[in-house]
């Protein structure tokens, strides 16, 4: 019961690894509960059942910490997406805090709650009109008494600067992280010069989400910390990734590939690709280890899997999961069962399968 009331910052002073949650908005749009485009979360509220199914899983993976399905909730969002014309995005931020803290409070999880770029920002810049959105979500989560709080998906250091600040005025630990490439922001704002930014505004935890693959998103983090290192400046480091293969990408991100957003499984990271990135995280002095857009269960479990010495324990969903192919040691095919080895996993090149497809796409928008 003891360590169910250490706060995010006591483990991570403690050296301990988080291991972050997955993606929840493209999930929901594949099972059908998020409409692409809008992308916004009123299914707390329409279809609880669904983001409640969601967290869990992500739990019984190893998460330690369950993220509010609150990604554009802002009410300007929610307004310009038509898409929600009969619940408030307070009604949403509410709804998504129980679901996520009915699950956590079933493991040793905590509940972040978690805000995000808006459109105002990129209508006005207008500070205080953008700092007064982040206020009306802020208070909302307060209510709520989440742990601490993440400003996420941010692609201009300015707008995620001004979410840390008024995150900040609530006392609780805020992380921030950025969805920019190793360039650094849509400003050109190089990355450690944006973590050197998200600490003097206030934030405990920095580092980036979304928008590329793990091992680019590594390197973005390595820069990062170089910056804060230079200018003398502590912070915990943070990365959820991009589920996807993006080696063609830079600042736009994902959204640049022609398969963007109907035609990316193709590009899936597997779990041995995740292993590997768990690895090169950790080795990089990062501790809060996570996914974000096309991250599943089966991900977070191989974080867990692969970062179990660390931790000391094994997730529960690794009771169905024989560690790297363990279980094919029971299969009749012999070939099959010579796959029960690590090297084989490891060392293995995928095949995609469509043999007139080209490995990589030429990006929209360059």
């Amino acid at each position: 019961m003891e360590n169910k009331k250490r706060g995010i910052l006591e483990r991570l002073n403690a050296g301990e690894v988080v291991v972050g949650d997955g993606g929840y908005v493209l999930q929901l749009e594949r099972r059908g509960y998020v409409k692409a485009g809008h992308w916004t979360p009123e299914a707390a509220v329409e279809h609880p059942e669904a983001v409640r199914q969601l967290h869990r899983e992500f739990l019984r993976a190893g998460a330690n910490v369950l993220q509010t399905f609150t990604f554009y909730c802002s009410e300007d969002k929610l307004e310009i997406s038509g898409n929600v014309t009969n619940i408030t995005g307070a009604q949403i931020n509410e709804a998504a805090c129980d679901l996520a803290r009915e699950v956590a409070n079933e493991g040793d999880t905590l509940v972040a709650g978690a805000v995000s770029q808006t459109p105002c920002y990129l209508n006005s810049q207008n500070e205080t009109e953008v700092k007064a959105i982040f206020k009306k979500q802020m208070d909302d989560f307060l209510k709520k008494d989440i742990d601490f709080f993440i400003a996420e998906f941010f692609r201009y250091v300015e707008e995620a600067a001004w979410a840390v600040e008024v995150l900040k005025t609530s006392g609780k630990p805020v992380g921030a992280t950025l969805c920019i490439s190793p360039e650094g922001d849509m400003s050109g704002v190089p990355p450690g010069e944006c973590a050197v930014r998200l600490v003097k505004a206030g934030a405990d935890i920095v580092g980036v989400n979304c928008h590329l693959d793990p091992l680019t998103c590594i390197r973005t983090v390595k820069l990062m910390k170089e910056g804060l290192e230079k200018a003398g400046l502590k912070a915990h480091l943070m990365i959820q990734p991009f589920g996807f293969h993006t080696p063609e990408c830079n600042l736009g991100g994902y959204v640049d590939l022609p398969e963007y957003p109907f035609a990316l499984e193709p590009r899936v990271v597997t779990r041995w690709d995740v292993h590997k990135y768990a690895r090169e995280a950790y080795n990089a002095g990062i501790r809060y280890i996570g996914g974000c857009c096309g991250f599943e269960a089966y991900h977070i479990r191989a974080i867990s899997e692969e970062l179990a010495a660390e931790r000391g324990f094994l997730p529960p969903a690794s009771e169905k999961h024989g560690l790297w192919g363990a279980g094919l040691q029971m299969h009749t095919k012999p070939w099959v069962r010579a796959r029960a080895r690590r090297e084989y996993w490891e060392n293995l090149l995928p095949a995609s399968g469509r043999p007139t497809c080209p490995s990589m796409a030429k990006p929209d928008g360059e």
